[in-house]
């Protein structure tokens, strides 16, 4: 089994048809179909049957294309890996960034990261901390950005960068307005508008309200910061964010205020897979990273 078999495999089932991926490959089509026919009969099995003009995996096709994509990108990072470990200044780092942090200080940080490290880049992902995991588990992305931050996950390894109150966002006019503190307690009886339920900041959120003794009257539920911030404004309800998120685009019709009985946190940091090490790149940004925050938090945002 060569790894000119695997390509062409792979780019002939992305493309389900031979004339086309011998075209994206540059190579006579006689060349993919005699390719594929001797790792057909390496393998024993048929990975493809025709469907017209087309064609289409087969059940083993199916599975051996899985695994195929897994082994070539395993490849491509080793290759990657090798030339970061001969010159730690180049590469790529796929960093994933979860859908409910706020991320103003991160297009800071990387614009002076790639000033001191020009030759690395970046590819962002964003979703929610379980799904970021499941794509470092994968190999599809290197590490990630997570709120809240995982403890003893089997999986990823983690490390706390900052931690974050939640402030409570209210229309100006509200009876609460000008308040120093609120007691979570007695917004018993106020409409919320939250992140969604598969958001980390719902969860975040319910369980102070149980602490508080109440269940939350949830009149919306979203992704999209400003679209809460928007919707406090226009006095649909009231909402709880975290304090970074309330140092920028915020309405004029919005006052903000801190909650007590409980304080409500969470935790921000960054996590990286236990199977391996981290490559040159990957641990010059996580010391970067470590030392930015240090800094940013010491001295004050």
């Amino acid at each position: 089994m060569e790894l000119r078999q695997i390509e062409y495999f792979i780019e002939a089932a992305k493309r389900e048809h031979i004339t086309q991926a011998a075209t994206a490959l540059h190579v006579a089509q006689s060349a993919i179909s005699r390719q594929i026919a001797l790792l057909e009969d390496e393998l024993g099995v048929s990975l493809f049957m025709r469907k017209g003009r087309n064609i289409q995996l087969t059940p083993a096709g199916k599975i051996f294309l899985e695994h195929a994509e897994r082994g070539l990108l395993e490849f491509e990072k080793a290759e990657q890996k090798i030339k970061e470990h001969l010159n730690p200044e180049i590469g790529r780092i796929r960093l994933g960034i979860s859908t409910s942090l706020s991320v103003h200080t991160l297009p800071i940080m990387l614009q002076n990261f790639h000033k001191t490290h020009p030759g690395i880049s970046f590819q962002l992902h964003q979703g929610t901390v379980p799904y970021l995991i499941h794509l470092i588990e994968q190999g599809n992305i290197d590490l990630a950005f997570a709120s809240p931050v995982p403890k003893n996950h089997e999986a990823v390894h983690s490390k706390i960068l900052y931690t974050e109150k939640m402030v409570l966002l209210l229309p100006k006019h509200h009876r609460f307005a000008g308040k120093t503190a609120i007691p979570l307690g007695k917004l018993k009886n106020e409409r919320f508008i939250t992140f969604r339920s598969r958001l980390s900041l719902q969860e975040l959120f319910r369980d102070a309200c149980g602490q508080a003794g109440f269940e939350p009257d949830i009149v919306f539920e979203g992704e999209d910061m400003d679209t809460i911030k928007g919707l406090v404004a226009a006095d649909f309800g009231i909402a709880l964010m975290p304090e970074n998120a309330v140092t920028y685009n915020l309405p004029a019709g919005i006052v903000t205020a801190p909650l007590h009985s409980p304080e409500v946190s969470r935790s921000v940091g960054m996590i990286y897979p236990r199977s391996r090490e981290l490559a040159p790149s990957e641990q010059l940004f996580s010391k970067y990273t470590e030392d930015f925050y240090e800094r940013l938090y010491q001295f004050g945002q």
